[in-house]
């Protein structure tokens, strides 16, 4: 579980499309309940939901940069991904489309050859 928050390492397309999904989702859910609690003026649950929201952004932007070290390019390329939706979508799927680089690159083994999932 510590491998989650390690940026350092490597990602096969097929754990960070896993990730995507989950963590894509509860920003989702996040921000439907932030939004519900805002309208009902319920702040403790805004907040709540909002601390939620942040870390699963900076989460899924963790991934963003093992899946870049696959593909063999800098972590400075997640910059692109905070840009708002869509633009930021289609980057997240690209990294999810994307073919990751055969055999050690210098972030890492091959995620296909270490990954037991």
């Amino acid at each position: 579980m510590k491998n989650i928050f390690d940026p350092t390492s490597r990602i096969s397309r097929r754990k960070y499309l896993v990730y995507f999904i989950v963590f894509y989702f509860i920003n989702l859910l996040s921000l439907m309940k932030m939004y519900e609690s805002f309208e009902n003026e319920s702040w403790v649950p805004f907040v709540i939901f909002g601390i939620i929201l942040i870390t699963t952004i900076i989460l899924l932007l963790i991934q963003a940069v093992k899946r870049l070290h696959d593909i063999g390019m800098d972590w400075k390329y997640v910059f692109f991904l905070l840009i708002p939706p869509p633009i930021n979508f289609i980057g997240f799927i690209w990294l999810a489309v994307k073919e990751g680089q055969k055999g050690d690159n210098e972030y890492g083994a091959d995620p296909l050859k270490t990954d037991v999932v």
